[in-house]
């Protein structure tokens, strides 16, 4: 009697549509927009108002830099999503196993995402994932070993 693969090894090649994970990144710059609110500017904002001094440029990107790598990475670590990621019932794997990424592996991708991030607003990324990877991935997930992918079961999981 053949078992129905577990959930963990039917992912590792379930990689979630160009179009959901677009989506799920759209939607996510808008709930990010919150996590800057009370993260980063509001404690700028405070030391300007307390101390009467700004806070140099390069201390302002370390500090956005960290509170999103925390944000990020935790998420990440905890549960393999974020809540745009929930939403769209994406779920971020080990492309290798299809298990939840090491610690390594999310802090690799997190640094990777920002010139990633660059080269896709660039419109090269695009043209990248949709010509170039035969899997469809963006750089940072193929160098990082990660993938995305779609996950409806772990999406209701997560709802209820």
């Amino acid at each position: 009697m053949n078992m129905p693969a577990p959930a963990c090894a039917r992912t590792v090649v379930a990689i979630a549509s160009l179009r959901r994970r677009l989506s799920s990144m759209l939607y996510e710059s808008l709930l990010l927009l919150g996590v800057l609110a009370i993260g980063f500017i509001a404690p700028l904002t405070a030391v300007g108002v307390l101390f009467h001094t700004q806070i140099p440029g390069a201390l302002a990107w370390l500090h956005l830099f960290l509170l999103l790598g925390i944000y990020f990475v935790w998420l990440w670590r905890r549960n393999g999503q974020t809540l745009a990621m929930q939403t769209w019932q994406l779920q971020l794997v080990d492309a290798h196993n299809g298990k939840p990424p090491s610690l390594g592996k999310c802090l690799l991708r997190y640094a990777l995402t920002w010139p990633s991030l660059l080269f896709m607003l660039s419109g090269l990324g695009l043209l990248w994932v949709i010509f170039v990877d035969r899997d469809r991935q963006f750089p940072h997930d193929r160098l990082a070993g990660t993938c995305i992918v779609h996950n409806p079961a772990r999406g209701q999981e997560v709802g209820t």
